[in-house]
């Protein structure tokens, strides 16, 4: 038996080095790994001929494999031929052929493998990165709108420093609960030779000439319509219905005017806005939908004057469209006026006005002046939005809680200090960082 053994640095190289000098019918007899590479001990099979004896043979064959069981012994397992078989020999090509397309199935099936095992790793990779590069984004955002916070109050400091008389109105403003937006855009349209002690003047006269209200009550009772009042739930719609009801009885009579309501949600709603019109003496129509809308201003068209109260519908809801649509599509041309809860945020407001403007407000109501504290924020989101100011409210008293709105009475109320309010009055060295802040809070909404 002719026994040669062959070093390579790996197993694929000392393969090569047996099927180079045996060629493809070399028999395996053993391989380990040795320092440096990997060693492989090889024969040729007719070598196995010249071996006698039966135990050396059967020994010879349950040890000894090809170079093709070698490359495929690691996907296959390993096959014990039983001693006794009654089995015809496979001829040698056959046999050959067979082993061949085994080796290319296990090839495949490595390939394969490998792929999938080197996708799966990529997507993994992929994954981490972007998770990684997300997280270093959010943390570059927050350190640039930390930054930007921080050089535009340096920024504020340095301009109010330098003007005590726009130090002046930003505090002023931001006391009477204006926007920081709106606070500063009349800060700096402000002359630099206005002083100090005129300050809060010219800011009264500023936001007056921008409060836009209502030139002439006679004129729109005289012109007469149709107007709805909308506005979210709990602004006091029905009561300022009646109260607008009772204006117009006082100047024309009962008999040119028709209430209509859609509040058929709300207990009581409908019955609440019946008694005052029983009072008045006017018969209220019920509605449901826009079929009922129609019908009943079709039995009101001879009416001068037309109101309909509207059952109370949240900013955020989409039944403010579905409401607003049906107002849209009546047969008559609708005007909509939207009541504003005096008590509301400014970030509330704000909500609302943007929420009902999109659908043609002809202008706003203000109601519960008398529960107010602070009125700013109503007047700001009024001057910002540039929508006009028919009427404010403040009681739940009929006719007598309702007054055209009055410019001048609204801008000498907000910008007179009340010993209440001081908790809330802004130093002057807060001013630059509230300021900074509040427009980095705006930026981020739009």
């Amino acid at each position: 038996m002719n026994i040669r053994r062959f070093f390579g640095k790996n197993a694929r190289e000392a393969l090569a080095q047996v099927k180079q000098a045996l060629g493809d019918d070399a028999i395996i007899v053993a391989n380990r790994s040795v320092n440096g590479g990997t060693e492989i001990m090889a024969m040729l099979e007719t070598d196995i001929a010249t071996t006698s004896g039966q135990a050396a043979a059967a020994t010879s064959m349950d040890n000894s494999r090809s170079l093709l069981d070698f490359v495929t012994a690691k996907d296959q397992p390993r096959q014990v031929t039983p001693q006794a078989s009654t089995a015809p020999a496979m001829p040698a090509n056959a046999q050959a052929i067979e082993e061949t397309a085994v080796h290319e199935s296990a090839i495949m099936d490595m390939l394969k493998q490998h792929n999938q095992q080197q996708e799966q790793a990529y997507q993994v990779a992929t994954q981490t990165l972007e998770e990684k590069m997300m997280g270093m984004m959010q943390e570059m955002r927050q350190m640039r709108s930390h930054f930007e916070t921080q050089m535009s109050a340096m920024t504020w400091q340095h301009h109010l420093q330098h003007s005590p008389a726009k130090s002046k109105v930003l505090s002023t403003l931001l006391s009477a609960s204006f926007s920081a937006a709106l606070s500063r855009q009349i800060a700096e349209k402000m002359p630099n030779h206005i002083d100090v002690n005129k300050a809060p003047m010219w800011a009264k006269e500023v936001i007056s000439r921008n409060l836009h209200t209502l030139d002439d009550e006679d004129a729109l009772l005289d012109r007469g319509g149709i107007y709805a009042l909308v506005g979210p739930t709990g602004v006091g719609k029905t009561t300022t219905t009646a109260k607008l009801a009772a204006r117009y009885v006082m100047k024309h009579g009962t008999q040119n005017l028709g209430l209509i309501t859609t509040d058929s949600y709300r207990i009581g709603g409908y019955e609440q806005l019946r008694i005052y019109g029983k009072i008045l003496g006017v018969m209220v129509h019920a509605v449901k939908d826009e079929e009922d809308l129609k019908i009943a201003l079709n039995e009101l068209k001879n009416k001068h004057m037309i109101l309909v109260d509207t059952v109370g519908v949240s900013q955020r809801d989409q039944a403010v469209t579905e409401q607003l649509s049906m107002l849209s599509r009546a047969d008559s041309p609708i005007q909509k006026l939207l009541c504003l809860n005096a008590t509301s945020t400014g970030d509330t407001l704000t909500d609302v006005m943007r929420s009902y403007k999109k659908h043609d407000i002809a202008g706003c109501i203000v109601t519960k002046l008398d529960e107010a504290a602070a009125i700013g924020n109503v007047l700001d989101v009024l001057i910002r939005e540039r929508m006009r100011l028919f009427y404010t409210t403040s009681g739940q008293r009929v006719p007598e809680d309702i007054e055209v709105a009055d410019k001048q009475a609204l801008v000498e109320r907000v910008l007179t200090p009340h010993q209440a309010s001081l908790p809330y009055q802004y130093l002057d060295e807060e001013l630059p960082l509230v300021i900074s802040s509040m427009m980095q809070t705006a930026a981020q909404e739009h």
